[in-house]
Order: C-alpha cells, then sequence, then structure tokens
C-alpha cells in the first residue's frame, strides 16, 4: 500500500513529450502504479528539452516522469504489440496522445482493447475533437495556442500576439484529462464497467479562454464586445515601484478604499469612477492608472510592509530564479534536494496537494529508458527465458 488515494490503479502510458506525461504524472502522485510505454527511441522530451547531466534525461523529463516506470517496447514488431495488449489487459487506465488512426492500425483502440478488459478506462489526448474538420491533425502547444485564442489575448492587451511563455495549453490540457480520468474511475466503482474519455487540447483551451472572455458575448445577440478589458489592459501586470515592482489586488470596496489612502488619494473614494467594483471594473484603464502613479512612490518592501497592515492583497513579483529561494516555498519545502541513482544530486518540486487519508510513500525518481523493462514483462507472465528473446529480437529493450 502506498497511502495514496490512486493506490492499486495500474496506468499504462502511452504518452510523450509534455501533455500525457502532466496527466500520467499527476497519476503517479497519488499513488498508482504508471508504467510508461516508451519506443525504442524514448520519449522524445529525454533529449529535445535544455539542460542535462547525462544524454536521455533531461530535466524537465525528469520533471514530468517521476513516480512512474519505464519499459521499452517495439509496437512494430509483433512481439512488442503482444505484450502491450497484455500488459493493458491487467490495467486499470490506458493513456495515449497518439492520433487514434495510428491506435486503431495497432489494435489499441478501445473498441479493441475492452473485449479483453471491459473494466478498462480508455483515455485519448486529441489535439481536436472527433467531428471537426481539424480531427487527425497534429499538433503541439503552440499550435494551439495561436488556435485557440491564448495567444489572441496578448493582441488585445499590448497589440501582437504573443505566446504564454510555457506549455500552458499541454499543463492544463493534461490535469483536465487526468481529472476525467478521476471521474470515470468513481463511475467504473458503481457500474464495474470502463469507458472512453476524449480530451482535446482545442476545444478544452477555447473553452478555458471563453469563459474569461465571451462576456458581452453571452447573449444572443451580443450586448457588448468580447473580452474582460480588465484583465485584457496592458497595466494588468506587476507595476513598477521605486526599487523594483509589485503586484496589487485591491478589488473589494474596503481594499480598494484602504489603497486610495495608502497612496494619499482619499478623494478617489467618491469618485464615481472608482467608488464600487463595478465602476472600477468598467474605468479599468483609468484604475490602472491611479495604480501605477501610486505605487513610484515607495519601495517595494515599504508597500508590502503598508499593505500588510492594511489587508490589501499585494504581493512581490518573482522572477523565476526568485522562485529558488521564495521564504514561503521554503517554509512548506517545496523544492526537495536528492540522490537520483544515476544522475546524481538534483533539485525537484514536491506534490503541493495533500490528502489527510495519506500520500504516496514509495516515490519513485523520473525512469531511464527501459529501467523497468524486465521487471514489468516478469510481472505480467513472461518467463526469463523470453524477456531475454524479445530483447535479443529488438520486440523489447531494457536499460544498461
Amino acid at each position: 500500500m502506498t497511502g495514496g488515494p490512486l493506490d492499486g490503479v495500474r496506468v499504462i502510458d502511452l504518452t510523450t513529450v509534455v501533455v500525457g506525461p502532466i496527466c500520467t504524472r499527476t497519476l503517479a502522485d497519488q499513488g498508482a502504479d504508471v508504467i510508461k510505454v516508451e519506443a525504442p527511441g524514448g520519449d522524445l522530451l529525454r533529449t529535445m528539452a535544455q539542460g542535462s547531466r547525462n544524454p536521455g534525461m533531461s530535466g524537465k523529463f525528469m520533471n514530468f516522469n517521476r513516480n512512474k516506470r519505464s519499459i521499452c517496447l517495439d509496437l512494430k514488431h509483433p512481439d512488442g504489440i503482444a505484450a502491450m495488449r497484455r500488459l493493458i489487459a491487467g490495467a486499470d487506465v490506458f493513456v495515449s496522445n497518439v492520433r487514434p488512426e495510428g491506435l486503431t492500425r495497432a489494435g489499441l483502440d478501445h473498441a479493441s482493447l475492452s473485449k479483453d478488459n471491459p473494466r478498462l478506462i480508455h483515455c485519448s489526448i486529441l489535439a481536436f475533437g472527433r467531428g471537426g474538420r481539424y480531427f487527425n491533425r497534429p499538433a503541439y502547444d503552440p499550435i494551439v495556442q495561436s488556435l485557440s485564442g491564448v495567444a489572441g489575448t496578448f493582441e488585445r492587451a499590448i497589440g501582437e500576439p504573443r505566446f504564454v511563455p510555457m506549455v500552458m495549453t499541454d499543463h492544463t490540457t493534461g490535469l483536465i484529462a487526468a481529472q476525467c480520468i478521476g471521474f470515470a474511475l468513481y463511475r467504473r466503482e458503481k457500474t464495474g464497467v470502463g469507458e472512453a474519455i476524449d480530451v482535446p487540447m482545442f476545444e478544452n483551451m477555447a473553452s478555458f479562454v471563453m469563459s474569461e472572455h465571451l462576456g458581452a458575448a453571452t447573449f444572443d445577440p451580443p450586448v457588448g464586445p468580447t473580452g474582460d478589458g480588465r484583465l485584457l489592459s496592458p497595466d494588468y501586470r506587476p507595476l513598477p515601484t521605486r526599487d523594483g515592482y509589485i503586484t496589487v489586488g485591491p478589488n473589494t470596496n474596503p481594499q480598494a478604499f484602504a489603497f486610495f489612502d495608502a497612496i494619499g488619494r482619499p478623494e478617489l473614494k467618491t469618485d464615481p469612477r472608482f467608488d464600487s467594483a463595478a465602476s472600477r471594473t468598467a474605468n479599468a484603464a483609468a484604475y490602472f492608472k491611479v495604480r501605477m502613479e501610486g505605487l513610484a512612490q515607495k519601495t517595494t518592501a515599504e508597500w508590502l510592509e503598508i499593505f500588510e497592515k492594511l489587508d490589501v492583497p499585494a504581493a512581490r513579483y518573482n522572477s523565476i530564479d526568485d522562485l529558488l529561494s521564495d521564504p514561503h516555498l521554503d517554509d512548506v519545502g517545496f523544492f526537495r534536494r536528492e540522490e537520483h541513482p544515476s544522475q546524481g544530486r538534483i533539485r525537484r518540486t514536491k506534490v503541493a496537494n495533500t490528502f489527510s487519508g495519506g500520500a504516496r510513500s514509495d516515490e519513485r525518481h523520473a525512469p531511464t529508458m527501459g529501467e523497468h523493462t524486465a521487471a514489468v514483462l516478469a510481472e505480467i507472465g513472461y518467463a526469463r527465458d523470453e524477456i531475454d528473446k524479445m530483447i535479443a529480437s529488438g520486440a523489447a529493450h531494457a536499460a544498461s
């Protein structure tokens, strides 16, 4: 027993790069036994990402694939695909971000697999949903950011489209996929039957964007333009102080009025542009200008002390490097330093969420490619000589 809420759930993970591995890492962090199935060349992220101590073990790969086991199978080899089907026959969940036509050709579609395992939850993470003209097109995060309106929010805000400098659509969709798997596991507890899940990146991110920015176009006909003017303001950002940057969020009347007092503008409390949350939202550009002018008067540290006393939401600006020494993250032990068996001393992030019922107690380091091939094949009934023959034929590969 690992103690995690998904203890006892076996997941076969046929995913690569980010969106799928984020999904399956989420399941693994909560106690699932995630078996990562890699092709002979390995997950592209092993070598594509910057920063590694040894070939095939980039820092990003290690962050996205902790708590998993790796088995390397050639799914173009008949013995490799037979081993894959045997793995899935004894699993609870199968997750893939392979295009559906490829799964069908390999006999790894839900209709084929559910014949041997009717309790199987089959999750396909797709670029685009079935029934639309984009279905079966290839896509990565920037394609979806561009198509879904994520990049378009920057055009509205700063005059030109930009990508969020993270693979945000991959992260978001991966987490949604893990959530959907949790829902399906709950339903299976009641029905005893598995199901197929499609999680399309484009539709999920279009929903993500338009939930924020459909706005007045929610009504038919629209009662105004799309977009939340407050969020799309070019000044919706960390604002400069005398010596750096700060972010403030005075949204309620008590917070806003305390902020006006702090910056020496008490008359704004009765200004019809700023005397209510609705008026401040309608006049967001002017409100942000007031904030910017006021915050330039003092240092970040001075403002943080003042706003803490006034209970005005505020935070210093953290660069990426600043996160490594953030005092709160240090308090909660967010960054852990560990010895990886093949990569030496490493730093990794901890699982942020906690369950009173217990957490996974047998945490695993990110695996080298094929590290667990022999062990996993033995678990599903292969004899030692059969495993050796598979490795010799190229149907399976094991880490040296």
